[in-house]
C-alpha cells in the first residue's frame, strides 16, 4: 500500500508569471523577495502586474533564514500587514522557505511562539494562516511544492524544520525566464540540489511508484542537461529543462522527505559554511554506495539513471559527474577528516532524515 499527495496548484512554462493577478483572486498581497530583485527589475514587474493588490515589498531576505533576522521581520510584517491575505515568494530556497515562517500568526505576534511550535509545542490558534504563491528564481529547491521550510540558528548551532498543514504553498509558478540572471555558482548549486532531491527520494523507505518515476526522470535529465546549461548559462530552453527537471525532484521528495546525504549536509554548513546544494551533494557517490544492494528494484533504478551495467560504474559516473563540475568528492575539501567521516554518517543516520534512508546501520 502506498499514497501520494501534493496539493500545490503549479503552473509552468515560458511567461506563467503573467497569471499571477489570476491566482491572487482579489486578494491584496505581500510581496517577499531577495536584495538583487530590485536591480534586475523583478520588483518593477511585480509592481505592475499587481497594482492596487500589491501591500508592500520587503527584500531583507539572506541566505539560510536565520532566527536572528527572522524574528524581526516577522514582528514587523505582522505588525504591519496583519490584514493581508497572501504572501508572494519570489526567489531561491532561502526566499520561500523565509516567506513560510511568516505565514501563521502567534497569539502573541512574536516570533518566539513560533519557534516554540518547531520545538514541538502545540500548534498556538491565532488565527487563520495566510496563503502562499511560490515563484522560484532557481531551478533547484523545490521549495515551491513542499511544506517544509529550514530555518537556523547559527547561534545555538541549530537547524529548525518548519512543517505544518498551512505551510504547503497554494499554488507555484515555474517561469524559466525568471532564472536566466541566476549567476554560474548558484546554478550549479541548485541543481546538484536537485539531483540530491531526486537521489534521496529513491533510497528512502518511504519511496513510492509515483515518487520513483518522477524522481528517476529528474535525474535524468539534471545529468544531461546540467553541464550543458553550465556552459550557456543565457540558454532559456536549457533553463527551462533544469526547471521542469528541479520541479519533478521536489514532487518526488515532497511524498518522501529527504535521507541521509541532507542528513549529513546540516552540520557542514553550520559548522563550516559550504553552500547547501554542495554540502547536500558532494557525498552522494558515498551514500549511493551504501544503497546499493538493499532493495533491488532501487538498483534497478539507479542503474538505469545512470545508465550503468554495475553498481561500481554507476558510482563512478556519478562521481565523475560531480568531480566534471567542479565539486570535490572528497569530505578533505569541506574540513572534514576522512577518518571521522564513518562516525559523521552514523551521526547522520540517526537524525529524521537520515531515518529516511532505505538502509542503516552499515558505514564506510
Amino acid at each position: 500500500m502506498w499514497h501520494y499527495r501534493n496539493p500545490v496548484d503549479i503552473h509552468a512554462g515560458r511567461g506563467t508569471l503573467a497569471q499571477l493577478p489570476a491566482l491572487l483572486q482579489g486578494r491584496r498581497a505581500l510581496v517577499i523577495t531577495f536584495p538583487e530583485a530590485v536591480a534586475l527589475g523583478l520588483d518593477a514587474r511585480l509592481r505592475a502586474l499587481l497594482g492596487d493588490r500589491l501591500a508592500a515589498v520587503e527584500t531583507g531576505v539572506q541566505p539560510n533564514p536565520d532566527v536572528s533576522w527572522l524574528a524581526p521581520m516577522y514582528e514587523r510584517l505582522w505588525r504591519d500587514h496583519a490584514d493581508v491575505d497572501c504572501i508572494i515568494a519570489l526567489g531561491g530556497g532561502s526566499v520561500i522557505d523565509c516567506a513560510k515562517s511568516m505565514l501563521a500568526p502567534t497569539p502573541s505576534g512574536t516570533f518566539a511562539e513560533l519557534l516554540a511550535l518547531l520545538a514541538g509545542a502545540t500548534a498556538p490558534d491565532a488565527g487563520r494562516p495566510r496563503a502562499l504563491i511560490a515563484i522560484p528564481t532557481t531551478a533547484g529547491t523545490g521549495s515551491e511544492v513542499t511544506p517544509w521550510a529550514t530555518l537556523w540558528d547559527q547561534a545555538q548551532s541549530r537547524k529548525h524544520s518548519l512543517h505544518q498543514p498551512w505551510s504547503w504553498p497554494e499554488a507555484a509558478i515555474v517561469d524559466a525566464d525568471l532564472m536566466l540572471s541566476l549567476p554560474r555558482g548558484s546554478t550549479l548549486a541548485s541543481g546538484l540540489d536537485a539531483l540530491s532531491h531526486a537521489l534521496e527520494s529513491l533510497w528512502n523507505v518511504h519511496r513510492n511508484p509515483v515518487s520513483a518515476s518522477l524522481a528517476v526522470s529528474a535525474a535524468r535529465e539534471i545529468i544531461a542537461t546540467l553541464p550543458l546549461l553550465l556552459a550557456q548559462l543565457d540558454n532559456v530552453a536549457l533553463r527551462e529543462r533544469m526547471a521542469v527537471a528541479a520541479l519533478q525532484a521536489g514532487l518526488a521528495f515532497s511524498n518522501t522527505k529527504t535521507a541521509l546525504a541532507h542528513s549529513l549536509s546540516y552540520d557542514l554548513t553550520l559548522e563550516h559554511g559550504v553552500v547547501h546544494g554542495i554540502a547536500c551533494s558532494f557525498s552522494l557517490p558515498r551514500v549511493m554506495a551504501l544503497a546499493m544492494g538493499a532493495d533491488e528494484a532501487l538498483d534497478a533504478l539507479l542503474l538505469r539513471i545512470f545508465d550503468a551495467d554495475s553498481t561500481d560504474a554507476a558510482i563512478d559516473r556519478l562521481t565523475r559527474f560531480l568531480e566534471g563540475l567542479g565539486v570535490s568528492t572528497d569530505p578533505g575539501s569541506y574540513g572534514l577528516d576522512e577518518a571521522e567521516w564513518p562516525q559523521r554518517v552514523d551521526q547522520a543516520l540517526q537524525g529524521p532524515r537520515g531515518r529516511n534512508f532505505i538502509t542503516t546501520g552499515a558505514t564506510r
